[in-house]
């Protein structure tokens, strides 16, 4: 048997997906490319924009395009927060919900159980996988440690559709992490749908502070990033854990998601502008050469001209090496989907426009700040040109000439020049595992 799968949203739907694979692989059954003919299609669908949801639509036509008779079997964050919606698709066989593993093998193999399998989250508390990673190329491993969130931003889905905050026991995070080394992994990005929660619902409660400490003095793997964090949970213990240790890559994303007090408060979230900046400098002064990104929303209810050009001020002026740009789209059940004050979707458009130029221009100034520096850079593929890529440990793209020996190896590679936002040069030597100093 053969299976397709494709993945819509985050790196912890990646990591997801690397988990169903992994299972089916156990059975035997054999994995197949999404543009590839297969007996059974499953889509890991997202739910953060309408784009998302209208993808995931598309993606089980091709799917019954490819293939009239194969099994097609939404799951992910759709399928869990509007699995009606899915459902009356005539192109889908089953839905299945976050948590339902077991539902989930069974749809796929045989179309076994009912076509709609949801259960609702906020009342079970299904385990989280920590069998299984997403690899991106051979050298970089996602390992989720937290699931959920209790957030209850006004924008957001995520806790209805993936349910309240839970974690992964300290003691099973390092026994995952000892594996990955064991099997060759370079670096490890530790994730979750809300980290700042981690460890609250142990027993005894623990914290991601605490859990970092730990990483710190035993994990093999010295190269380790946190997903996402949200300023308010950044503490300045944390941010003195990351810069005391070269366990840690120079690198951190902290959600913006408006640059505008008014509409921070809208959207509910827990800090405001100045705190943000604040944390930016903070971390910047602690880890000069951190690479610092974010995620920014456009379009938010209410948000005005004058709000918008705020908002653009604000972002221009700070110190980011990168930034996401999502347009604002209405998510039935949060709050914010009953506020007044809809932004035009061609105004939304160009706020969007607007930011992400600035956002590209803001990336290649920080890979400029590097045209002729050493750096630690872990060699993962082969790009299209010939050229060996990887990333710098504050997460800049390199690209060198170099044989195949070189991947999976953190090289010192010396810059020479720009193109892009992508740093070109050469590697100049092949630091200890554990060398103190450099990116």
């Amino acid at each position: 048997m053969r299976v397709a799968i494709a993945t819509l949203g985050c790196k912890v739907n990646q990591y997801d997906s690397a988990v169903i694979r992994a299972r089916l692989a156990a059975r035997g059954i054999e994995h197949a490319e999404f543009d590839a003919s297969a007996d059974a299609y499953v889509i890991n669908t997202c739910t953060v924009t309408d784009r998302a949801d209208v993808e995931s639509l598309r993606l089980a036509r091709r799917a019954r395009r490819l293939n009239p008779n194969a099994r097609i079997v939404m799951t992910g964050c759709l399928a869990q927060a509007n699995p009606a919606r899915l459902a009356s698709a005539a192109e889908v066989d089953a839905v299945v919900g976050l948590g339902r593993a077991d539902d989930l093998d069974r749809a796929i193999i045989d179309g076994g159980g009912e076509r709609v399998m949801v259960s609702n989250l906020r009342k079970v508390r299904p385990p989280i996988e920590i069998s299984a990673v997403t690899p991106a190329g051979r050298t970089r491993a996602f390992l989720k440690l937290q699931e959920g969130c209790d957030q209850f931003c006004s924008f957001c889905i995520v806790p209805t559709s993936r349910g309240p905050s839970r974690s992964v026991e300290p003691r099973q995070v390092m026994a995952a992490i000892d594996g990955l080394a064991a099997r060759g992994f370079k670096e490890v990005v530790l994730a979750g749908v809300h980290l700042g929660g981690y460890g609250k619902d142990l027993s005894p409660a623990t914290s991601l502070e605490a859990l970092l400490e730990m990483i710190a003095e035993r994990s093999p793997i010295r190269r380790i990033r946190l997903s996402s964090l949200d300023p308010e949970e950044l503490t300045d213990s944390i941010i003195s854990r990351l810069a005391g240790s070269d366990a840690f890559c120079p690198h951190l994303h902290l959600p913006l998601q408006a640059g505008e007090d008014r509409t921070l408060s809208r959207m509910r979230r827990r800090y405001d502008t100045g705190f943000y900046r604040a944390r930016v400098q903070r971390v910047l002064e602690a880890i000069p050469d951190a690479a610092i990104g974010a995620d920014l929303i456009v379009g938010f209810p209410g948000e005005t001209d004058d709000d918008f050009k705020r908002y653009f001020s604000f972002v221009e002026g700070l110190p980011l090496a990168y930034f996401h740009v999502f347009p604002y789209s209405v998510r039935a059940g949060t709050t914010a989907a009953k506020l007044d004050g809809r932004v035009a979707p061609a105004e939304i458009r160009q706020r969007a426009q607007a930011l992400r130029e600035l956002g590209e221009k803001k990336r290649c100034a920080f890979a400029r700040r590097f045209s002729d520096v050493k750096l630690r850079v872990l060699l993962e593929e082969r790009a299209a040109d010939g050229r060996l890529t990887g990333l710098s440990r504050n997460y800049l793209r390199v690209a060198v000439d170099g044989t195949d020996e070189l991947r999976n190896h953190e090289v010192e590679f010396q810059a020479s020049h720009v193109e892009g936002a992508t740093l070109a040069g050469e590697v100049v030597g092949w630091p200890t595992a554990r060398a103190a100093g450099g990116l």
